[in-house]
């Protein structure tokens, strides 16, 4: 047999993805010149004009020529809605990766405001009223002063009263601190929330917002690279905005005329599935790369920071806390033995299957015997759902031809399953005279509890004893890091419950490793199948 084990099903080995038409990154690549589009982004709506060329002209002014993906932020977010002449738009919202020309777009967006229309009151807010006004000092005034525009501005710097005016237009653009008392006071036109992942609740947005009721043309404006789990008003943000768009996207599916919301929304993001160390996800995640940042500079970040927070400073993911370590679950070994290349013949392997505790998803795993005698563990598939398991199990085993295919008994999600799995083909050894079993190839083994000790303690021993490889894949290698055990006995196993994520994608590469090694060899035994039956 030369068939080679690859992950044909990588889609399915994580959370399904979104991905917006082909056409929308098509028309901003027309419009603007943009190769890389936001994973989630409203589009722009050619029915409707826009004050966006105007904002790009102050950028010019400003030191700063707009970028392709600073182009299409505020072509979108300036439409106007030309039966009303007002803002399309009430707010705006900005995910998008540290270093990406994010002041210099939130900077023109306040000064076209204040030069555009009389008596605007703008304010401005970061993680703290001091950093506020080190940004709006240090640079935000430093540009215009800089700049033509200089002479059509002047600065008032006396503390809780800073402002920059513009005296012929009579509109301000000051700070603010992140209290419920921020932006109180006069009627607001345009307020930003600057680094939101900053910020643990609305308490800004809800003092801003009463501020804006009377302004027609009032919009608020928030940005932020991604943050942590303690990020919950930007996190709450993100996923309405996600939601937002993909609702968007389907009723434009069915009706091009379809009303628009009144909120803009940009995300770049790279899903876990996206190398963290490959150039090409940080082409598809930071729209500034190529303009005013290197794959040098990206690469030096990358080398000198965190994981975690590289990923989240660059990549846009929130960053998640630690887990605890399981003193079973030996996780710190478990990226030594990553091998990309590990893809050996599936002559030897055994498939296993496991759902999760709460049978959202599935996963089938599978254990490989390599030439140098180590065991290759992947995941083969990961998807929503039962329903598509034993129709898989049945492909898989048809195209492979393993030596075992394992699940879990009763009394464990996957314990479902089996009589499925027997009537779709997937049966038991059968039996000579003696009663004894006849293996054969693709035969069902149902795991009990002590096997399931066994297999656990086995892998762990393996794990560490260096005889096991893996490709990386995420589903895995998190389930790895959040898994827990609990006590049997003296013996240990995964605990579905109490782990912190889905470990259906651990237990099914444990429970097939250990149906390679312990009944694997039965089939491979050389003995003639009709004599022991006869």
């Amino acid at each position: 047999m030369t068939t080679t084990m690859t992950t044909s099903a990588t889609s399915a080995t994580s959370e399904k993805t979104w991905a917006p038409p082909a056409s929308f990154a098509a028309d901003l690549l027309d419009r603007y010149g943009l190769t890389c589009p936001p994973l989630w982004g409203t589009p722009r709506n050619p029915a409707f004009p826009s004050l966006g060329p105007k904002l790009w002209k102050v950028m010019e002014r400003l030191g700063a020529p707009p970028m392709p993906w600073q182009k299409y932020v505020s072509d979108v977010a300036l439409e106007i809605n030309p039966a009303t002449g007002l803002f399309v738009h009430r707010e705006v919202g900005l995910s998008v990766s540290r270093q990406q020309g994010k002041t210099e777009l939130t900077l023109a967006a306040q000064v076209h405001r204040a030069l555009a229309w009389k008596r605007q009151r703008i304010v401005y807010a970061a993680q703290t009223r001091g950093m506020a006004r080190e940004r709006w000092e240090d640079e935000f005034w430093e540009k215009i002063a800089a700049s033509p525009i200089a002479p059509r501005a002047r600065i008032r710097k006396s503390n809780g009263n800073e402002a920059i005016l513009w005296p012929k237009t009579r509109s301000r653009m000051g700070i603010t601190a992140n209290t419920e008392k921020a932006g109180h006071g006069p009627p607001l036109d345009l307020g930003f929330i600057d680094e939101a992942f900053a910020h643990e609740d609305d308490r800004l947005e809800q003092a801003f917002s009463p501020a804006m009721l009377t302004r027609p043309m009032a919009q608020l404006w928030w940005a932020s690279a991604g943050g942590t789990e303690k990020s919950v008003w930007l996190n709450g943000k993100r996923a309405k905005g996600r939601e937002l768009i993909e609702a968007l996207w389907a009723a434009l599916e069915e009706d091009p005329a379809a009303l628009r919301p009144r909120s803009a929304y940009f995300e770049w993001f790279a899903p876990d599935t996206m190398a963290r160390d490959d150039p090409a996800t940080w082409y598809a995640t930071l729209p500034a790369l190529g303009h005013t940042v290197t794959e040098d500079t990206i690469r030096a970040e990358l080398d000198k920071m965190k994981a975690a927070e590289f990923d989240r400073a660059y990549l846009n993911r929130t960053r998640k806390s630690t887990p605890p370590d399981d003193p079973n679950i030996p996780k710190g070994e478990w990226p030594g033995l990553a091998e990309a290349s590990s893809m050996p013949a599936a002559v030897e392997l055994a498939l296993a299957v496991d759902v999760s505790q709460d049978r959202k998803h599935a996963s089938i795993g599978a254990a490989i015997k390599r030439p140098d005698g180590r065991v290759h563990l992947e995941l083969i598939d990961r998807r929503a759902g039962t329903a598509w398991v034993v129709p898989a199990v049945v492909r898989l085993a048809a195209l492979w031809q393993p030596l075992v295919v394992a699940v879990s008994g009763s009394g464990t999600p996957a314990g479902s399953l089996v009589d499925d799995l027997v009537t779709a083909g997937i049966t038991a050894p059968k039996k000579n005279k003696k009663g004894d079993p006849v293996p054969h190839r693709g035969h069902l083994v149902v795991v009990r509890g002590g096997d399931m000790t066994e297999a656990c303690g086995q892998l762990a021993d393996a794990i560490r004893q260096d005889t096991v490889r893996h490709i990386d894949q995420a589903p895995l290698t998190g389930a790895v890091n959040g898994g827990r055990t609990r006590r049997i006995g003296d013996a240990w196993v995964i605990d579905r419950t109490a782990s912190l994520v889905d470990v259906a994608p651990l237990v099914a590469v444990t429970e097939a490793r250990w149906a390679l090694l312990t009944k694997g060899p039965a089939v491979l035994d050389d003995y003639d199948v009709l004599s022991s039956i006869g």
